[in-house]
């Protein structure tokens, strides 16, 4: 029988193999985005478990949430780390993508091999609508927390024009936004501090393992040496697969071309996955052709639907692209496809270890509360423009298949304003109003289409 007041103890020591156990269990059930992933986190660590205080697990993902890359996948890392030094930092981080990556593997060969058979076919036609549905709840729900005056609506409606009628490239908007919320930063700074983060609570849920004034572990605290290593160490790592696709393909080839443009893409990922989404579709469709602007709805689909970050569409893209190039002759598709995904999801998530275990330590070295710098504020609205460019791209290939000229698909019209109802007004969610679409439309497509 537990003593009385037992739950006010602090917890026992946490074995490396019972995190183990958590960190895979966390990256079978993370479904929801980087919000509903930090929600589970916050529920399992600091409440259930106490593992780490409140102000620490708010601390660590405000650093986060700084950084390029997908937030909830760092923020595991992170605290993987602090617990059970590097290692336990890179089996936290890894268990929270490689179910995912098994999952999209086995779904895109499903989807590419069997994508015309009619019960995939009509899935996928009522999945399309709610994808960009879904886009455009996206943009609002960052928009919402974001454009808090007509400063940072002005960059959001220049984010806009500038991707969706002058073209121009993401990363070069991202500079300029970024820009932008320096110099806005410098000169109102009252409207580029609206970007903040999470707030650091005085809130308790009992004594945890590492609680608000447990002294930084001694693996935790910064040495210019052991940043020196990690540097050489991600270096390597980067490198030598890199070295050998050159080796191999050439500079030119698909694999080699895949690793360059993922390793761009994960540092430009401000914002979540969302805001990356554009820089993929124009260059992997537009500029590379590796799959068409429907694949890649469908494949936002296949993301939205399995646990682990958003970003891992990035495995969608590279399986469909290596696949129908067969890369390796018509009778190694799958392998092609495979081997693309696996290592396209290697160069996206190495840099997010790379900063989580290099700049953990510069973190731990306070505890004070971070916020976002004012140019990551600017970044961060002209996200919302080019998401909502990205949900008008959806809109057109969904609605008008044929292009303008063509016919324009009512079915496809009524499915995604029920499932934006669903999203912004009933807040129902992603998965849900994902399946409810997904049946609607193969009932549509069975006896309408």
């Amino acid at each position: 029988m537990p003593a009385p007041h037992a739950e006010h103890d602090a917890p026992k020591a946490v074995s490396l193999f019972e995190a183990f156990l958590f960190w895979l269990k966390l990256g079978l059930i993370s479904f929801g985005g980087p919000a509903g992933q930090i929600a589970i986190m916050h529920q399992e660590l600091v409440e259930k478990r106490r593992w780490l205080s409140e102000r620490r697990f708010l601390h660590a993902l405000n650093y986060c949430m700084l950084l390029p890359g997908p937030e909830a996948q760092q923020l595991a890392t992170y605290i993987g780390w602090l617990m059970h030094r590097s290692w336990g930092g890179v089996m936290a981080g890894v268990l929270f993508v490689l179910p995912s990556l098994f999952l999209l593997i086995g779904l895109s060969w499903v989807y590419i091999a069997f994508g015309d058979v009619p019960l995939v076919a009509g899935i996928f036609y009522g999945i399309k609508p709610a994808v960009t549905a879904i886009v455009v709840q996206a943009a609002h729900r960052i928009g919402s927390r974001a454009l808090k005056n007509n400063w940072l609506w002005g960059i959001a409606g220049a984010a806009f024009v500038a991707i969706f009628a002058l073209n121009l490239p993401f990363p070069l908007i991202v500079l300029a936004a970024g820009a932008l919320g320096y110099l806005g930063g410098r000169l109102l700074p009252e409207a580029f501090s609206v970007g903040g983060g999470h707030a650091v609570t005085d809130k308790s849920f009992g004594p945890a393992l590492i609680d608000d004034h447990t002294p930084t572990p001694a693996h935790a605290r910064f040495r210019a040496s052991r940043l020196l290593l990690l540097g050489l160490v991600g270096a390597l790592l980067w490198l030598l697969p890199m070295g050998l696709l050159i080796g191999l393909y050439g500079w030119e080839g698909t694999l080699t071309q895949m690793a360059w443009f993922f390793t761009k893409a994960a540092l430009l990922t401000f914002g979540g996955a969302y805001a990356v989404l554009p820089y993929v579709y124009q260059g992997a469709i537009g500029h590379y052709a590796w799959l068409t602007p429907t694949q890649m709805i469908d494949g936002l689909a296949l993301g939205e639907t399995t646990p682990g970050p958003l970003i891992m569409v990035v495995a969608f893209v590279a399986f469909v692209g290596a696949y129908v190039q067969q890369l390796f002759g018509p009778e190694q598709v799958f392998i092609a496809g495979a081997l693309a995904a696996t290592l396209v999801t290697w160069f996206t998530f190495l840099p997010s270890f790379l900063f989580i275990l290099a700049g953990g330590p510069l973190v731990e070295s306070t505890h004070n509360e971070l916020k976002f710098t004012a140019p990551l504020t600017g970044i961060t609205a002209a996200v919302v423009g080019v998401i909502l460019n990205l949900a008008l791209f959806f809109g057109y290939h969904v609605l008008w298949p044929e292009g303008f000229a063509g016919r324009f698909d009512w079915p496809s019209a009524l499915i995604a304003l029920g499932a934006a109802v669903a999203l912004l007004h009933f807040k129902r969610g992603v998965i849900e109003v994902i399946g409810a679409c997904a049946g609607v439309g193969l009932l549509a497509h069975l006896f309408l289409l």
